[in-house]
């Protein structure tokens, strides 16, 4: 019932329901609406589900998840409309947000994007385009190349209607875009040019269809006229759902809503949850007297309807279901209990939202509408204000009420009378309980076929006679209730509490998530852990009897589905969302266990560095170069990083998703200082030498090489996407082997019968910036850089954002060289251009179908439209152009040469990944194509110094980026294909920048990065040499030197009574490569901070300037807190949450008892839900139309479509949540805005962290809506919140603590707090001035809004002073005649008035003393509405008031047109683009929240 009651359906939405639209977008706008309905209440599913029975594919209930998490009832009440953004991510990209609607939103949206922990670019997705990307353009496809045609696919059996096709051209590899920032572009969706060029369109175009054709060779082809639209059929079912009655044993019957594609296993999950029904595990569900299949589709149940009576009857126990029902009241005892959230297990995680709002939201809001002005206490904790230095610790976890448990048992674990002997079997006893009642009653309880009763052994004495009373109940909680009263109150007050949760605080998160503090927790007996920590949990586990899951069948069966239509695509990417995070928990255990030394090496004789491990159908191999295997490629260095470099490849060619080549399930664990790879096992593959296996690639880097025509075939097709080029090298027998892929790829056919790739850790071009060559020059712009450095390792490799940006790079300049040829021929000719006919070569760019003329946003208009023209042109000639003509065809094969195309006709920009690998050879014939390819990877090394870094330190220069910690840091250099070891070359170009003041964040998390990562390189092998029984002495002195100012701390060894005399035999088992040293207890923090220093500068080549933490502290303005937190997360370590004094110099910060845990750090694979991203882009796009209700309903069923693949809780959800809370907000519903932030917060909460950066955004967010709706104190609460952990993670010092300020200054003025309102309104004053410049518009509105206070507190003469700051500003900036100026200009002139005013009746009260006739002074507070203006535009939210007419004339408008556009395809495109939105009335943050291209229309873009 879980997802089918999620993934509310899409009804069909007839045109009636439509706006009126002009005839030329009907058919557009109809194609995808949604039924008025929303998610909330709309009755059921959009998958069919299987029918029958499970899927033989996987083991997973065809329901995907519902097996594994009971949820249900909570869903309907909150009617979970969860969902995920676009694979974007939490920020929408300004050319995402209607200009109308959300001018400056561009800035906060940007912000948001910044925090959140995007996905790298995979495989397929056409590279960033710079320039384009600067628009704030409200295009509404602008980012599709092609446009809609309402093509009625075959119909499906189910569909009661025709199916309109979804929005957009799958046209990329993969959803897997990184978020696209303001200002920064989104991927693929914005370029197609690029992507038909360069062959990627095709290719995820054939894989809809499921065929094999021949990859096109050049990349210019023809696309099929229907490929766009084949296998894009939305199958819309006419889906009413219906309720039906539950008649259950003691209770009431009551009614439940459920919908035709549920089966009937779901409602089970329900009752299992519901709070009167939840002790049964054990029942069947009865219609008429016929049991119910559990695996049933309600729809194929004959006789079921509205109102039939379901009966639910008690079923006889089998072992396997006694152990799920005692397993099952566990669970309900420990519900409230987050000590699994803590430990990090079966994927619990921490959420204090409930915390700080009082429960939920929604209710709270009913309860507090009427006491908007009632006093409330503003004043936050010290440690808030603005200024204090103190950052605690305690205040990250605050304690929830809800944790104190109630005690409903002492005990409850399973007896050592246990298993049952063969008499009492026989009489039906299955197990044994022992149980220590509240009030101290011992009880051995007896769990039979039949149920269970109490029986009269002790705890020495054997006696399974049932004991008096003689009670037998068929569940536990039952009998439980009649023996003891306490266990009867407490357990119902616990039911109740935990159904009053919001299902979000309980829902399991896709993948754990660990918390690096915990509050000190007592250990308490729990029989089911005890229970799965003995049996490894191998076995009924997975709740498949008697075998473990093969995993690699698992994968690879999933990945064979069909993916013709939607609902089988749905299936298909929710068993391998499924599967993939199934793998990823059993990977992470078996990689635990193994450091841990608790699973046999099967090659047990080995030295332990070299053995491997297989436990649950899963390989592990350590981090170790075995076999000198890398002995040329750097060693043991070069062996940890190959799985991470494996892993991208794996995710890159999952992503690309050819059918027929299959992967290996990859997980790469670093856990203890050890990496361990876990993979899947290829079948046979055990059996057989690798030497006879491999049929393609090469087993000793390149001496032996084989090749394969299959594989070939196979990755031919991956080609284009990834940029490969299919290039020949020598084996050792001289002879020329063609290969598609770097020479270590193997291809490997399992005895499956399928064909493997492994081993892709050189899937991209190597980085020639840190591997030197004998005899290569490097582009001047490396050279001055210092490059080439020698690194560690010869495995660097380019990402591959660099290669896609660096290939888009190549692409606008060979358009340029190419545009100005072309069209002085053109003009000799001085021909029209020829329509295009079917044989021609239309490039993406002149694609008949292009979206209409709205996209080119308003600030286009001017010169750019030149521009744009030009290149449309452009593309337009080389289309029609059949090739005829020489002189155009030499135009073009001068420009593929100088831009470096392999192809003479086309732009085909590809790399040969084996040039400079040490040992491949290359034939003579190829000599001049390997000179060609070096020359291009030199490019891409002097692209990366000469571009990419400069870009990225101007974007932050910008605050177009926005990171907060390290992490966010890192995200934002990746997606610009910035390795990490250039984070030195970042600071460098910081620190020489002109604008160092407004990069001071930057470079303050960047040193601090630099420090932590340094740090982790050395903990890794210090942890390496340390026992078990030493780890937490180990780690607690590692921090100590690290972070704690007393001078000399002494580790503490193990206690010298417990250590073994027999110290000199050394043990076999011991973890690998640790010897019996204690050399970690001899480091000081002198040592530790010089081999830190040593280490940024031989890894990232940066000079610290600190010999101790203290210095570094002073240096670089860091704090300690941050540091801790930044070097737990990279560890894994896990720290008792208290205040520690860093600080102080007579005893060391930690102590061993404070280290609490270590966990392991995991990096995966992330499979995402395509269908869902393109309509989450359909919704944008109509957003940005104006269309907004239209938009958000598109939205809401990407949120249905991504809850139907990811389940109910992951990162791309919230993105989408948030959306649809601000979308809700802008259209004035802000109860349904509250109710959707709060589920994003939560979100963000669980799935990335309580403290991540995302979550904070998400935080100030909920604090706006809660305003909105009058709860003034709780968005209070949720801003200091925000505070606090801005202030945790970074600091005070940060552009975002401006924004943060000038919110908590607003709402404390709205109470009128007045001198507390100042001091934060003046620190966001201070902090603007320093990172946006003292000329800036955000500057002048901070300004107005202290000049505001000052009035309040009637202080006339420093209101005026900061007001007369303001206008300065607004005139320099905008000039005298703008609205602006023109409201501050007022504005001086009132606060001038009432400073007479004032003067006047003090001059009266000094002239005639107390008998003087005063005038009340008035003090008024500012209305509510006042201050949400004002709220809403330091959000970044605009609302411009469009009259019913105005929107009329705008889709009139639209639809003319795209009847233009339609009639005269080719001339359409050199018309100026058209501005879809009303000019933005500049409101303060206009102007700063454009991107810089909204400012200087001259750069080119490539909008529409």
């Amino acid at each position: 019932m879980a997802w089918a009651q999620v993934c509310a359906s899409c009804c069909r939405q007839l045109a009636e329901a439509v706006l009126p639209t002009a005839t030329g977008v009907e058919t557009e706008e109809r194609t995808l609406l949604l039924g008025p309905a929303s998610a909330r209440q709309s009755p059921g599913p959009l998958i069919p589900g299987v029918p029958g029975t499970p899927n033989p594919g996987f083991s997973c209930p065809s329901n995907g998840f519902t097996s594994s998490d009971p949820l249900s009832e909570g869903y309907r009440k909150e009617g979970l409309s969860t969902g995920s953004s676009s694979t974007w991510g939490p920020g929408a990209t300004a050319a995402s947000w209607p200009t109308a609607v959300l001018l400056a939103d561009l800035e906060q949206d940007a912000r948001q994007g910044e925090c959140a922990l995007p996905r790298a670019v995979p495989a397929g997705l056409a590279p960033l385009k710079p320039e384009a990307s600067r628009s704030s353009s409200p295009g509404p496809t602008s980012c599709m190349g092609a446009s809609v045609v309402a093509e009625v696919g075959p119909r499906d059996t189910t569909s009661a209607g025709p199916e309109p096709e979804t929005w957009l051209p799958r046209c990329h590899g993969s959803p897997e875009t990184p978020e696209p920032r303001r200002g920064q572009p989104p991927t693929a969706p914005e370029l197609p040019s690029v992507m038909l060029l360069n062959g990627d369109c095709p290719e995820s175009l054939k894989r809809e269809e499921g065929t094999a054709e021949p990859p096109r060779e050049n990349g210019l082809d023809e696309t099929e006229p229907g490929e766009e639209t084949t296998g894009q059929e939305v199958i819309v079912i006419q889906d009413t759902g219906f309720s039906v009655k539950i008649l259950a044993p003691g209770i009431e019957p009551f009614s439940l809503q459920v919908s035709p594609q549920e089966m009937v296993q779901e409602i089970h999950q329900v009752l299992m949850d519901r709070e009167d029904t939840c002790h049964r595990t054990c029942f069947s569900l009865h219609l008429d007297g016929n049991m119910l299949d559990h695996f049933s589709e309600l729809r194929s149940v004959e006789g079921l309807q509205e109102g039939s009576v379901l009966r639910v009857v008690e079923e006889p126990y089998t072992v396997r279901e006694a152990r799920i029902h005692v397993r099952h009241v566990r669970d309900l005892l420990k519900s409230l209990d987050p000590s699994d959230a803590f430990n990090g297990v079966d994927c619990n995680s921490l959420s204090f939202l409930s915390v700080f709002t009082d429960g939920d939201l929604g209710d709270s809001g009913k309860r507090k509408k009427g006491l908007e002005m009632d006093p409330i206490d503003c004043t936050p904790p010290e440690y808030i204000l603005p200024g204090s230095r103190e950052r605690p610790l305690c205040p990250l976890q605050p304690q929830n009420r809800d944790w104190k448990p109630l005690q409903c048992l002492k005990v409850l674990t399973m007896s050592g009378w246990n298993p049952p002997p063969g008499n009492r079997k026989m009489h039906g006893d299955l197990m044994y309980l022992f149980v220590i009642t509240a009030e101290d009653r011992q009880v051995s309880i007896t769990a039979s076929t039949r149920g269970f009763y109490l029986n009269q052994s002790t705890a020495y004495h054997f006696n399974p006679k049932p004991a008096s009373p003689r009670f037998l109940s068929h569940s536990l909680v039952e009998l439980l209730n009649q023996i003891s009263p306490t266990f009867k109150k407490n357990f119902a007050v616990l039911q109740k509490k935990r159904v009053q949760r919001h299902p979000f605080e309980r829902i399991a998160t896709p993948f754990q998530v660990y918390s690096w503090t915990a509050p000190q927790a007592e250990h308490a007996m729990d029989c089911v852990r005890a229970e799965d920590a003995y049996t490894s949990r191998l076995g009924y586990e997975e709740h498949i009897p008697g075998q473990t899951r093969d995993w690699n069948e698992e994968l690879q069966t999933t990945r064979e589905l069909p993916r013709k239509n939607l609902p089988e695509r749905l299936l298909r990417e929710r068993a391998i969302f499924k599967v993939h995070s199934d793998f990823t928990a059993a990977a992470t255990r078996g990689a635990m266990a193994v450091i841990d030394g608790n699973v046999m090496a099967i090659n047990p004789s080995e030295e332990t560095k070299m053995q491997m491990f297989i436990w649950n159908n899963i390989f592990f191999s350590l981090g170790f170069d075995v076999r000198d295997h890398y002995k040329d490629f750097g060693g043991d260095v070069a062996a940890y990083v190959a799985p991470t470099n494996d892993l991208n490849g794996v995710r890159t060619y999952n992503a690309v998703d050819v059918e027929g080549l299959y992967t290996l399930g990859t997980v790469v664990v670093d856990y203890r200082g050890y990496r361990v790879t876990a993979q899947s096992i290829i079948p046979g593959i055990l059996e057989r030498d690798q030497e006879q296996s491999v049929i393609y690639g090469s087993i000793d880097f390149g001496k032996t090489v084989v090749s394969h025509p299959r594989y070939l075939e196979l990755l031919e097709r991956t080609s284009r996407p990834l940029k490969i080029l299919r290039h020949r090298v020598l084996n050792d027998r001289d002879e020329e082997v063609e290969l598609c892929s770097s020479v270590e790829c193997k291809g490997i056919i399992g005895n499956d019968g399928r064909h493997y790739i492994l081993d892709l850790l050189r899937t991209f071009p190597p980085d020639l910036n840190f591997l030197p060559v004998p005899g290569e020059g490097l582009p001047e712009e490396c050279t001055r850089a210092g490059f080439p450095r020698a690194h560690r390792h010869k495995l660097c490799c380019l990402r591959q954002e660099l290669v896609d940006a660096f290939v888009e790079h190549r692409y606008l300049l060979f358009m340029k060289l190419a545009a100005l040829q072309l069209m002085q021929q053109k003009a000799s000719k001085l021909e029209s251009p020829t329509s295009l006919e079917n044989g021609g070569l239309p490039s993406p760019e002149s694609k008949p179908e292009d979206p209409p003329g709205p996209e080119a946003g308003s600030e286009e208009e001017g010169s750019n439209a030149s521009g744009l023209a030009k290149v449309k042109e452009l593309a337009e000639t080389i289309a029609s152009d059949d090739g005829t003509d020489p002189r155009s065809r030499e135009v073009i094969r001068n420009a593929c040469k100088a831009v470096g195309s392999i192809s003479n006709t086309a732009f085909d920009v590809r790399f040969n990944p084996d040039i400079f690998s040490p040992g491949v050879r290359f034939p003579e014939s190829c000599q001049e194509e390997v000179r060609d390819q070096k020359q291009l990877l030199k490019d891409a090394a002097a692209f990366l110094l000469s571009c990419q870094i400069p870009g990225l330190v101007k974007d932050c220069t910008d605050h177009v980026v926005l990171p907060m910690d390290g992490a966010t840091l890192a995200e934002v250099m990746r997606q610009r294909g910035i390795n990490m070891r250039y984070l030195g070359k970042v600071l460098d170009l910081v620190l020489r920048s002109p604008a160092r003041d407004q990069l001071d964040h930057i470079y303050k998390i960047g040193i601090g990065e630099l420090i932590t990562r340094s740090a982790k390189h050395i903990f890794k092998t210090y942890l390496q040499g340390v026992e078990l029984s030493g780890l937490s002495a180990a780690i607690s002195h590692f921090l100590n030197c690290f972070l704690s100012s007393y001078p000399n701390p002494v580790a503490h060894l193990p206690a010298d009574e417990l250590v073994s005399k027999k110290r000199n035999r050394r043990r076999r088992n011991r973890p690998p490569g640790a010897a019996d040293n204690t050399a970690w207890a001899v480091m000081t923090p002198q040592e530790l901070w010089k081999n830190i220093c040593q280490e940024a500068k031989n890894y990232f080549d940066f000079s610290l300037e600190c010999e101790t933490v203290d210095q570094a502290v002073e240096t670089y303005g860091l704090q300690k807190i941050t540091l801790l937190r930044e070097i737990s997360l990279k560890t894994g370590i896990q720290i008792l949450l208290k205040e520690y004094s860093f600080d102080s110099r007579h005893k060391p910060a930690f102590t061993e008892e404070d280290v609490l845990n270590i966990f392991p750090v995991v990096k995966h694979v992330n499979p995402k839900a395509s269908d869902a991203f393109h309509f989450f882009q359909s919704g944008q796009a109509k957003v940005q139309q104006g269309f907004l209700k239209e938009g958000c309903e598109l939205i809401n069923e990407a949120l249905n479509l991504f809850n139907n693949v990811y389940g109910a809780m992951h990162v791309e959800i919230c993105a989408c949540l948030r959306l649809l809370a601000r979308l809700h907000y802008i259209m004035g519903d802000y109860a349904e805005a509250l109710s959707n932030q709060q589920k994003a917060v939560l979100m963000s909460e669980r799935v990335m962290g309580i403290e991540h950066p995302n979550t904070i955004q998400e935080y100030m967010h909920l604090a706006l809506y809660c305003f909105a709706s009058s709860q003034l104190s709780t968005a209070l609460n949720l801003l200091y919140r925000a505070r606090y952990l801005t202030l945790l993670v970074f600091g005070e010092d940060h552009p975002e603590m401006a924004l943060l300020d000038n919110n908590i200054g607003l709402v404390l003025h709205g109470v009128m707090e007045c001198d507390l309102s100042l001091r934060f309104l003046e620190n966001a004053l201070a902090v603007s001035t320093k990172y946006h410049g003292p000329k800036s518009l955000k500057v002048a509105l901070s300004h107005h809004l202290v000049a505001r206070v000052y009035e309040s507190k009637a202080e006339f003469r420093s209101a005026l002073q900061h007001e007369k700051e303001g206008y300065t500003i607004y005139k320099t900036q905008l000039g005298e005649d703008h609205e602006k100026t023109k409201e501050s200009s007022e504005y001086l002139k009132c606060l001038t008035q009432q400073a007479v005013a004032l003067q006047r009746t003090m001059n009266e009260i000094y002239r005639n003393g107390s008998s003087a006739n005063i005038p009340p002074l008035k003090f008024t507070a500012p209305s509510m509405a006042s201050v949400l203006e004002q709220l809403n535009v330091i959000n970044g939210i605009l609302f411009i008031p469009l009259s019913q007419k105005d929107l009329e004339n705008l889709k009139a408008e639209v639809a003319r047109r795209h009847q233009l556009q339609e009639a005269s395809k080719n001339r359409e495109k050199a018309e100026e683009p058209m501005v879809t939105e009303p000019e933005p009335v500049g409101a303060p943050e206009d102007v700063a929240s454009q991107p810089p291209a909204a400012k200087d229309p001259s750069s080119p873009s490539f909008q529409g």
